[in-house]
């Protein structure tokens, strides 16, 4: 018998006919009119959602979608039960509200086979509080057997409806979860050699750990994106006007002396890999320039990789046994700047005996748009942001830690 996922699942438990209370992660993209336009966290949700419809649970699905001071119209899950009706080609009905009588009423009026989808959990201030009475009036509200946590967007974050909520009810791992947790604690902790990650974004005070874990396993790091003019900095070059993160030396020499202590001083470079050039201009231009590294002008602004880099990274990331990807190398809201972006992404989707991981959030994003083909161009793009960053950096997620947990033989943390 293989490995089994150290949390019980929807599998390991009987849900036939049961009411069944689940969190999932629809804070979905929106235009400024209020329409969806990226519906990726939604359809990651279908394979649950299947699950417990071919056992003919009722569902009742619960959600946050951005950062509303109270009730706000415009954050409404209004139109994300409309674009999940449609995925799964069936009504599913919207409440206004998340707790009380019209919830409750609601629900249990609804037959076996419905699907409910309540309204944002962050209209009330006890979701972000991790309120024992605010997760209590969900269950009450819901008359809920069980909890399904299948959030995982949300799982790094102690709140009434990740948390507080497993103290009411027997809670469970749904389908997303688990595979989210495997693809990223596999990668990390059991890759194909040679492993290469790409680390980019704008701040080393954000991926300090993930820089720090991936030392430790990582045969290969590119650094790109504004994270680069950091470390450029702090080796001594002139960044010019380039976006760089001030008083990171301390941090950025424990970085150094880490790796020193695993490849020896003279190998540093080839583990801890900076750009040779990048490509500056402004970011509402339409002129791109590259530059070597030494050659960054007073006036110049580091936006994205440069060709030498593309193809240096791209070498690497061909013979790669293991990918993982957290942050894009360059300024990916403009056009001219995403170029760096593209090639990395070509390069990791062309590797197909890699196993490829993409952190959620602006990587994601960027992936998504990039790839035709939904995100499958890649062995898994997360649909967490901060929940994959901490995943990878070693930490763990109190909405996972919190459920049942698995026994029996082949349980692995």
């Amino acid at each position: 018998m293989g490995k089994r996922f150290f949390k019980q699942t929807i599998r390991d438990v009987d849900v036939e006919r049961q009411t069944v209370l689940v969190r999932v992660d629809y804070n979905v993209p929106l235009h400024e009119d209020g329409t969806i336009s990226d519906d990726f966290r939604i359809r990651a949700s279908l394979p649950t959602i299947k699950y417990l419809l071919d056992h003919q649970c009722k569902l009742v699905l619960m959600s946050h979608l951005g950062r509303p001071e109270g009730r706000d119209e415009k954050l409404s899950l209004a139109p994300v039960a409309a674009r999940l009706a449609e995925l799964l080609g069936r009504s599913v009905m919207f409440i206004d509200d998340c707790v009380g009588d019209k919830v409750r009423q609601t629900v249990r009026h609804a037959p076996c086979g419905s699907i409910i989808l309540l309204e944002n959990l962050r209209f009330y201030k006890e979701e972000e509080a991790d309120d024992a009475s605010f997760a209590k009036a969900l269950v009450k509200s819901s008359g809920a057997s069980f909890f399904v946590q299948d959030a995982f967007g949300a799982a790094h974050r102690a709140h009434a409806s990740t948390h507080a909520i497993t103290l009411c009810l027997p809670s469970f791992a749904g389908l997303l979860i688990e595979k989210e947790y495997t693809a990223i604690t596999d990668a990390m902790a059991h890759p194909a050699h040679p492993l290469v990650a790409v680390v980019g974004g704008a701040k080393v005070s954000d991926k300090i750990e993930l820089v720090e874990r991936l030392i430790t396993v990582a045969d290969k790091i590119l650094i790109g994106g504004a994270m680069a003019n950091t470390f450029l900095k702090y080796k001594g070059y002139e960044v010019g006007s380039s976006v760089f993160e001030d008083g990171q030396d301390e941090v950025l020499g424990r970085i150094y002396q880490k790796a020193e202590e695993k490849v020896g001083a003279e190998r540093i470079a080839d583990l801890l890999v900076l750009p040779p050039d990048v490509a500056v201009g402004n970011k509402q231009s339409s002129e791109r320039r590259e530059v070597a590294i030494d050659g960054i002008e007073p006036e110049d602004m580091a936006l994205d990789i440069g060709s030498r880099t593309i193809d240096c990274f791209s070498a690497y990331l061909r013979g790669a046994g293991t990918i993982i990807w957290n942050g894009p190398v360059g300024y990916t809201d403009n056009e001219v700047f995403s170029y760096g972006s593209a090639r990395i992404a070509l390069a990791v989707a062309s590797n197909t005996k890699a196993i490829s991981v993409v952190g959620g959030g602006d990587t994601a994003d960027f992936v998504l748009k990039w790839d035709g083909n939904g995100g499958a161009s890649f062995t898994h793009v997360s649909t967490g942001g901060g929940a994959s960053l901490e995943l990878m950096s070693g930490k763990k997620l109190p909405g996972i830690e919190s459920l049942l947990d698995a026994y029996g033989p082949g349980v692995v943390h």
